[in-house]
């Protein structure tokens, strides 16, 4: 069966979860989590000794991308959890990654959903790189999940309810870049359910709940290994209605999904991206009667957890002997088997006790987490021992069961064997790189001084020229995502393109790199969109075999140099990347020319385009554009051109090369912001 993995932002939410039934719980310590506004534990011994006792796993969040200035704290933060017992960690960082597998290797890495696993490549690299787990991407279908399941022995997490991004976890920095508070660093401001317009349709970024009760036999038949409930800033009540729903569907039971939608939805439920059908019933906000739906629900579903629940099957044995102590072994079904020995038994005056006597005591266990599953006894006749006697040594023997399940057992961590991280030279003149999204933007007479042009797969295969013409100048840009039935599809063009010439190409997936370097002996190169925010990221990158990489937009201009990486220097930064288009109407997308603006509340528009059909990106509304002041030390710079005319390329190139002011609105980004 499945574990059912339930989110937990506060000690109430805790209890919650165990008692409603949850076989695994996922928090967050303080700090360098994906929650940091969530109450999150300071005892995390506390925590995972609770939890052990009642049967229950801890997954401990620390999903956020780290700057090399915090990583003092987080190795704390990680001592910490070592020292604690926790049974897993839920990283998105792989810097992060690097050390704890270095460090600690026994304690178990999960692959956040902040990875954006979402290929059965970047399932098949967690799983070489020592991961035990993958949480996919919520954008999967059923079919896809079962691909991945099919083909990589590594555990699937898939999330089953709560609140749906409408972004790919991980691509997403809308928050950081309006707003200045990065989801990727655990305070996303959730702007996206702000009034944002497009073709016509309101709240055009915000998607309903997700809700996959009916799809649970299907997805343990897919071989998903745990089931996630999304919700760590939710509501106790909240916790308990969900935990109580899935728990019953797991066992065949048919739950009320009236209660489950009353203490939270967005204009119902959805069933997400499972089916595959990507259209507008997925879209929703939170109304004023879903709100006040709540109340009327939460004093029956905290009655869900008020008490202690007799979860927890033990086997009991007795022996009662002439002249000896009394014993009683206990047994649990995670291999505990213990003994303890009470009163030596009286000769009976007039009843004895008999098994089925010592039974009827032994069973009383109402506020442990223990019920009596099977009893044995060996009692000499004639003999007894008072019931005062069988209660105080079952008391006994439960409080031993309670000590030994619930006590520490630590991960060593060691310090002296964190790999060093890569040592970034300091440049005095960046070399120039230009990306493209049309061959037809580049200006071929002007790339003498350009170390490299970057240009879409596609677009080198419909410009062969283009690879004549640059030669060893030329990287392949990847797409941003490749979902599992098109792998074998891109893997077989790369291998042509290599054929042909082609000797560089970039990516901005975990999975994407992995496909890339297993389809030919490319040279690799990185993509901002790797969140690359710390110089172990950067060492992880480069032991992967990954040549040079763009840092995160995130990192600002004192950190970035230290970082072994280029930035992006202009061009307009992609914000989220969507599988269900937000420019989609009822018919489809049978009259979408591919490419549409979204307008938010303060009718400022941002520029969307389609990649065939398959995701579309979301861009600022505005170009980032440093080439009057530049970040020193860094050791290449790229101009990224999306929508621009031939000519306005040559125009910004132009601008940048006498690194002179810009000639229209424009951002700097984050380098010269305080990033939360």
């Amino acid at each position: 069966m499945p574990e059912l993995l339930a989110p937990v932002g506060g000690p109430e939410q805790l209890i919650a979860a165990v008692r409603c039934g949850a076989d695994a719980v996922y928090l967050g310590a303080k700090g360098f989590n994906a929650r940091r506004n969530a109450q999150n534990f300071d005892d995390m011994q506390q925590v995972v000794s609770y939890c052990h006792e009642q049967d229950v796993k801890v997954h401990v969040t620390v999903n956020t991308l780290v700057t090399d200035e915090e990583w003092p704290a987080l190795l704390d933060t990680v001592r910490m959890l070592a020292q604690s017992g926790v049974d897993a960690v839920i990283v998105q960082d792989l810097g992060v990654a690097r050390a704890l597998r270095a460090a600690c290797p026994t304690l178990a890495l999960h692959g956040s959903t902040q990875m954006a696993i979402h290929n059965l490549s970047g399932a098949r690299a967690l799983w070489e790189l020592g991961f035990t787990r993958a949480v996919l991407a919520r954008e999967l279908t059923l079919k896809e999940i079962r691909y991945i399941a099919d083909h990589c022995p590594i555990e699937l997490e898939v999330f089953i309810h709560g609140a749906l991004c409408m972004s790919v976890s991980g691509l997403c920095t809308l928050s950081s870049i309006i707003g200045g508070r990065s989801g990727n660093r655990g305070l996303c401001a959730q702007p996206c359910r702000l009034d944002f317009s497009c073709r016509g349709r309101h709240h055009a970024l915000s998607l309903k709940d997700l809700c996959a009760v009916k799809h649970i036999p299907a997805l343990i038949e897919a071989g998903v290994s745990s089931f996630k409930i999304e919700g760590r800033m939710k509501r106790p009540e909240y916790v308990a209605a969900s935990v109580h729903a899935y728990r019953q569907a797991l066992s065949g039971q048919t739950p009320d999904l009236s209660t489950l939608q009353a203490v939270f939805s967005r204009s119902g439920f959805t069933d997400g991206y499972l089916t595959g059908r990507r259209d507008l019933s997925m879209f929703g906000i939170r109304r004023k009667e879903d709100v006040t739906s709540a109340s009327g629900v939460f004093s029956s579903l905290q009655q869900l957890y008020h008490k202690q629940p007799q979860h927890i099957p033990v086997d009991m044995h007795l022996t009662m002997q002439p002249e000896t102590p009394t014993s009683l072994r206990i047994l649990d079904n995670q291999g505990h088997d213990l003994c303890v020995t009470g009163a030596v038994p009286e000769v009976a005056l007039r009843r004895p006790t008999d098994c089925a006597m010592a039974k009827a005591s032994l069973e009383k266990t109402g506020g442990t987490p223990y019920f009596l599953r099977s009893f044995t006894g060996q009692i000499a006749p004639g003999l007894m021992l008072p019931t005062s006697q069988l209660n105080a040594l079952r008391k006994q023997a439960l409080s031993c069961l309670s000590a030994q399940k619930s006590a520490i057992t630590p991960h060593a961590f060691c310090d002296a064997l964190l790999p060093a991280p890569a040592v970034s030279v300091l440049s005095e003149r960046p070399a120039l790189r230009l990306r493209f999204a049309k061959a037809s933007q580049i200006p071929f007479s002007r790339l003498s001084n350009v170390q490299y042009v970057l240009l879409p797969l596609e677009e080198i295969e419909t410009h062969p020229e283009c690879l004549s013409a640059l030669g060893d100048k030329l990287i392949g840009e990847l797409p941003l995502l490749v979902f599992p039935f098109e792998e074998d599809s891109v893997s077989h063009r790369l291998q042509a393109l290599y054929e042909k010439g082609l000797r560089r190409v970039i990516a901005g997936n975990l999975g994407t790199l992995y496909l890339a370097k297993h389809a030919a002996p490319f040279v690799l190169y990185g993509d901002a969109q790797l969140n690359i925010l710390n110089a172990h990221a950067a060492a992880f990158y480069h032991e992967f075999g990954v040549k040079d990489l763009t840092v995160s937009y995130e990192l600002n201009a004192k950190l970035a140099p230290r970082v072994p990486g280029g930035v992006l220097a202009y061009g307009r930064l992609p914000l989220m990347v969507f599988r269900n288009c937000p420019g989609k109407q009822a018919n489809g997308c049978a009259d979408c020319p591919g490419h549409f603006t979204l307008t938010d509340r303060k009718k400022i528009d941002f520029p969307a385009a389609c990649h065939h059909r398959k995701y579309t990106r979301l861009y600022n509304s505005v170009p980032l554009y440093i080439g009057d002041k530049r970040i020193r030390g860094v050791p290449f710079e790229t101009l990224y051109f999306t929508d621009e005319s031939p000519e306005r390329c040559k125009e910004v190139l132009s601008l940048f090369t006498v690194h002179a002011p810009f000639d229209r609105p424009a951002t700097r980004g984050l380098y010269y912001r305080t990033l939360q």
